[in-house]
């Protein structure tokens, strides 16, 4: 094995050379997202060749090809082991370059120089033999014949779309830059073996490429960005003194989140949540930014780090450092941040809480956030956060939140405030006010629907009329219900003839619960022995029982009502907007969204479809299995997409095998598990014992899946056939 470093121009315009992709090969599979980052690759070194400024011209490493080379006659065959996409890719897009051109003898030059060979024994004299199924279009490419739609016909007409736009926009630039970004292409081609006993097998190699090694990690590239562009002991400078002492020690798992949110803020947008899916195109999106925003990488280095320690202090739940000189405000901001981030886990408002505290940390354009308007603004959110999560309000959270970054100079400036910011959201993203509030808490099960912030706020209604902090957080803190769960004879006569009606409506109502120190010990004692118990009591609430001569549905109403007001005055609303509309009323909030927004999922769960628009049809649905059977049916249908490559790329696409299989396999399955047979529907929305014409190659679609699952397969396809995101837009009821 050896190794050798070549442009991909080389590789390619080698005279006596042809390429074979044997058949272990997966078929060509990138779409837009590869191809549109290997077009602003190309982009940046024309723009470097342009660049008079600039005496050392960009080059691009553009990764790694594993070939094994045979003889043919006089010439070579080099099969490739590993870096088909890279290599295709390549030659469509000189192809695409080659038929924007009108002079005959450029065009000759590409046909001549990469994609014929005089040697080749390929048909038609072709350079680079596709597997199978990419053989006839790509045949039909080289060879300017008609050409079936399909994963190569788009790519090729894509980079076409991106050739000619890009001329259109710059025209100093033309065919010999293209010519030049390819010659300045680098990758590190590896020559394998041919020998037997050397264990260089092709097949075992590509197995070993392509399923070994954890996947690399938006911070694991960030970083290689970052310093790889360095000389090796300015790398190792850079890497030991400031990278992993002063970012990765101190965010540690967190560092890909960091990177994410810290994007998020910069660019006050919405980005997907880091997954092993979205990875590269996260960093893509990174990539692009630094690159625009900064002169240099130090830059960039020195910008994120002064981030590093704010980021800790979000997602850190107890702080030790100092956010603030003042001993008091320390306490009172770090304590909403842990009731904003950890009690509430509110993800939405990590970006901009970030900016918050880079202002609040570091005097920005001649102006700093204020202790006094940075714990209103936290104490606005976490008011906000808690009212929308007792009405079950959190869908559209996480795309729009991050939009507020924006305004965050105008809010230290003081020209704007928090809460006009999320007053002036739409109605999903409203403010609730008092009657909402005093609505839901008056009929709400208390107990059970806000488990995961029911301690939070008792706590927070105890520590607002002691003025003293209660330990919420405690597991000897705990809520109890003064009219137990299980009744016994004295607790009926205590509720009088109707005390099956009052338990059932008010048992986990807000009126029947407080917090004390000793829930185990009085769980089902009568009225009398709880009073008495709660009378050693530490906690307020015991005042507004213990004063109470019985406790039945009257006494529980009281309570009630004193509980809601209490809430009103400890996640408090100025006086004009206890009753008003919390919402911008002029803004009409769009019902529908695409499987590509960033909160598509999001916006999937817990609501129900009506309708799928795809281009211009329009179907109707009543279920998210329906939504994927029918965009199924659609892309099967139309001749514009190849469905066969949704069938041979299913685990790509699903991250599963057999999501969509014959009724020949399916019987299979059936036969060995029986459950099986309801988790799959035919086109026409049957199960297969409804299904009158049963037949071997009759498709069946696995259906046994979540909204947000069936979002993600949706988005897998539009991306892979290049669909625009609003091409695809679900309705919902």
């Amino acid at each position: 094995m050896k190794t050798e470093s070549h442009s991909i121009n080389d590789v390619l315009a080698k005279n006596a050379t042809s390429f074979f992709i044997p058949p272990f090969q997966r078929a060509y599979a990138w779409g837009k997202p590869e191809i549109v980052r290997y077009f602003s690759d190309i982009s940046r070194i024309i723009e470097s060749e342009l660049d008079k400024k600039q005496h050392d011209k960009l080059e691009h490493f553009f990764g790694t090809i594993v070939i094994k080379e045979e003889k043919a006659g006089f010439a070579n065959k080099s099969v490739v082991v590993d870096g088909q996409q890279r290599l295709t890719t390549t030659l469509i897009f000189l192809i695409a370059l080659r038929d924007s051109e009108t002079d005959l003898i450029k065009q000759d030059f590409i046909t001549q120089n990469y994609l014929t060979n005089n040697s080749s024994s390929f048909q038609d004299k072709i350079k680079l033999k596709q597997v199978t199924k990419d053989w006839d279009s790509y045949r039909a490419l080289v060879n300017k014949t008609e050409l079936n739609t399909g994963v190569i016909s788009n790519a090729y007409d894509l980079l076409k779309k991106l050739i000619n736009e890009k001329k259109r926009l710059n025209p100093e630039i033309d065919f010999k830059h293209f010519i030049i970004a390819i010659q300045r292409m680098n990758v590190a081609v590896i020559f394998l073996d041919e020998r037997p006993f050397k264990g260089e097998d092709p097949q075992i190699i590509f197995e070993t490429l392509n399923s070994l090694g954890k996947p690399l990690t938006l911070s694991d590239l960030v970083r290689n960005f970052v310093l790889l562009n360095m000389d090796s002991k300015k790398q190792s400078d850079i890497y030991e003194k400031i990278w992993h002492p002063k970012i990765e020690v101190i965010l540690n798992d967190n560092t890909s989140k960091f990177f994410r949110d810290y994007l998020q803020y910069k660019t006050a947008s919405s980005l997907k949540v880091v997954s092993d899916n979205n990875t590269k195109k996260l960093y893509q999106q990174f990539k692009d930014f630094v690159e625009d925003n900064f002169e240099n990488h130090n830059d960039f280095i020195n910008d994120i780090v002064r981030f590093v320690k704010c980021y800790k202090w979000i997602i850190t739940e107890i702080v030790h450092d100092s956010i603030s000189l003042d001993n008091a405000n320390d306490r009172e901001i770090k304590e909403l941040l842990r009731n904003i981030f950890h009690d509430i886990k509110a993800e939405a408002f990590k970006p901009f809480v970030l900016g918050l505290l880079e202002y609040h940390q570091y005097t920005i354009n001649s102006v700093r956030l204020s202790d006094e308007i940075l714990i209103s603004t936290l104490s606005t959110i976490k008011t906000y956060l808690i009212r929308r999560r007792i009405l079950g309000l959190t869908q559209g959270e996480n795309k729009n939140i991050v939009t507020l970054s924006k305004k965050t100079e105008g809010l230290v400036k003081g020209n704007i405030s928090m809460l006009e910011l999320l007053t002036n959201m739409f109605y999903r993203l409203r403010l609730p006010n008092d009657n909402e509030m005093k609505t839901a808490l008056a009929s709400m099960n208390f107990y059970e629907e806000l488990k995961q912030y029911s301690k939070l706020i008792l706590g927070k209604i105890e520590e607002h009329n002691t003025k003293v902090a209660v330990d919420f957080r405690n597991p000897k803190i705990t809520i109890e219900h003064i009219m137990p769960q299980k009744l016994d004879k004295s607790w009926k006569i205590e509720l009088g003839e109707s005390y099956d009606v009052i338990h059932k409506n008010y048992l986990h109502n807000i009126g029947n619960l407080i917090l004390t120190e000793f829930n185990s010990e009085i769980g089902n004692k009568s009225f009398e022995i709880k009073k008495k118990k709660l009378e050693t009591s530490s906690l307020n609430y015991r005042l507004d029982i213990i004063s109470k001569s019985s406790w039945n549905q009257q006494s529980i109403e009281k309570h009630q009502t004193n509980m809601i007001n209490w809430f009103l005055e400890t996640f408090p609303l100025p006086e004009e907007n206890k009753q008003k509309l919390n919402w911008n009323t002029q803004t009409i909030e769009n019902t529908s969204f695409s499987p590509l927004d960033s909160d598509a999922g999001e916006m999937a769960e817990g609501n129900k479809p009506f309708e799928l628009q795809i281009f211009e049809d329009v179907i109707k649905v009543n279920s998210w299995q329906d939504v994927f059977i029918k965009f199924l049916k659609y892309i099967k249908e139309n001749p514009n997409f190849d469905f066969e490559f949704i069938l041979d790329n299913q685990t790509e696409l699903f991250r599963r095998e057999e999501t969509v299989i014959k009724w020949k396999r399916l019987r299979d399955l059936i036969d060995s598990n029986i459950d099986l047979s309801s988790r799959y529907k035919a086109f026409d929305g049957k199960v297969w014992d409804r299904v009158k014409n049963l037949n071997d190659d009759l498709l069946f679609i696995h259906i046994n899946i979540s909204a947000s699952n069936c979002i993600t397969r949706i988005g897998s396809i539009m991306e892979k056939f290049f669909m625009p995101e609003n091409s695809v837009q679900i309705k919902l009821k």
